[in-house]
């Protein structure tokens, strides 16, 4: 990394300074199990519909600012409560941008438990806010007197709680997670982007608490290139953050792609459907390997855990497999590696290399 220039130093805030950029490694040439991507393409006659659609899509127009086709899309597959409205969003990171934004007055605190999605900690710190993350226990169960104490003591403006959990896949607790909201003096969201793969949802509660938004995105269903993602919540939150929405924020694209595969959403839950079948075998060829502790997982991946863990994920890199090295990024991740759940053929190879190194 180059030198920061003087007047680089002097303008740019000193906790921006200290941050790394978000890193997305170089996986061309490797099995990619790194990203929680849905292996499986479209079959090729919704390709071929999707290619006739694109064709004639006017790029050289704005996309429409509130798609409310789309929208109502949405809402109905969700079957949203009564009331109940629809935000889109560039990916959930723009969601959880604006949500920080909206909230953020002189002294807010944006909390959420740790180890958990990175971003939550970054945003804040991208907009200034200040941040408490409250430790899971030791088999990432909520620690839910911890949290509590949390709340009571910091009085958070602004709650995330992942829904299967990123990076450790598990479900919380339903009733732990509904005295959470309950004891939140501010905004609690609920973040389901594992929602296909997971066995519950806060989506039929949304009209028990003024406080309580789900936030989904659709790219863990197949749809990553898209970039789309959604909260469902009342209106009287929705406006508020519309406010913050910067203009045109998704395409024409991703909208016209997107309204056709949810046309089509059937096909994705068969995948979903096909990835959780998947999930409980690899699981089964993890556990059964010497010295690998693999958690149990809600989401369309596996977080475990090996001695010596970076050295395994360099040697699976020269094997030509790309996982996700969580080892250093949170004192509770020590020797953990992450694997998404591929197709049939890479989980095969992903264990035939694991089973090399170790061996």
């Amino acid at each position: 990394m180059s030198p920061v220039s003087p007047l680089v130093q002097r303008l740019v805030r000193p906790e921006i300074q200290a941050l790394h950029a978000y890193h997305v490694p170089d996986s061309r040439g490797f099995i990619k199990l790194d990203a929680m991507e849905n292996p499986y393409p479209l079959p090729q006659g919704l390709r071929d519909e999707i290619a006739t659609l694109v064709s004639a899509a006017p790029i050289n127009l704005y996309p429409d600012p509130s798609p409310a086709a789309l929208k109502r899309k949405i809402a109905e597959l969700l079957s949203l409560p009564e009331g109940m409205e629809v935000l889109l969003g560039n990916g959930s990171d723009e969601l959880i941008q604006l949500l920080a934004l909206a909230v953020n007055q002189p002294g807010a605190t944006l909390l959420a438990v740790e180890p958990s999605f990175v971003m939550y900690r970054m945003i804040a710190t991208f907009i200034g806010m200040r941040y408490v993350g409250v430790p899971l226990r030791d088999d990432f169960s909520l620690d839910l007197s911890a949290t509590l104490e949390a709340i009571r003591r910091e009085q958070p403006a602004l709650v995330f709680l992942a829904y299967p959990n990123n990076p450790t896949g598990n479900l919380f607790s339903a009733d732990e997670v509904h005295q959470i909201i309950v004891a939140s003096p501010g905004l609690v969201v609920v973040d389901e982007a594992y929602y296909a793969f997971a066995s519950d949802s806060f989506v039929p509660h949304l009209a028990r608490y003024p406080n309580l938004l789900v936030m989904r995105t659709f790219s863990k269903l197949g749809m990553a290139g898209l970039r789309l993602g959604f909260l469902a919540g009342s209106s009287d939150w929705l406006q508020q953050l519309d406010k913050l929405r910067l203009p045109y924020n998704v395409g024409v694209l991703p909208q016209l792609v997107a309204g056709k595969l949810l046309e089509h959403h059937e096909v994705l839950l068969a995948q979903a459907a096909q990835i959780k079948f998947d999930r409980v075998k690899l699981f089964d060829r993890l556990s059964r390997i010497a010295g690998v502790q693999v958690y149990a997982s809600e989401a369309n991946f596996l977080l475990f855990r090996i001695e010596n863990a970076t050295a395994v994920f360099n040697g699976l890199k020269q094997r030509g497999i790309l996982i996700k090295n969580l080892n250093g990024g949170h004192p509770m991740l020590t020797d953990c590696l992450r694997v998404t759940v591929g197709a049939p053929d890479e989980n095969d190879r992903f264990i035939a290399a694991l089973q090399e190194i170790v061996a």
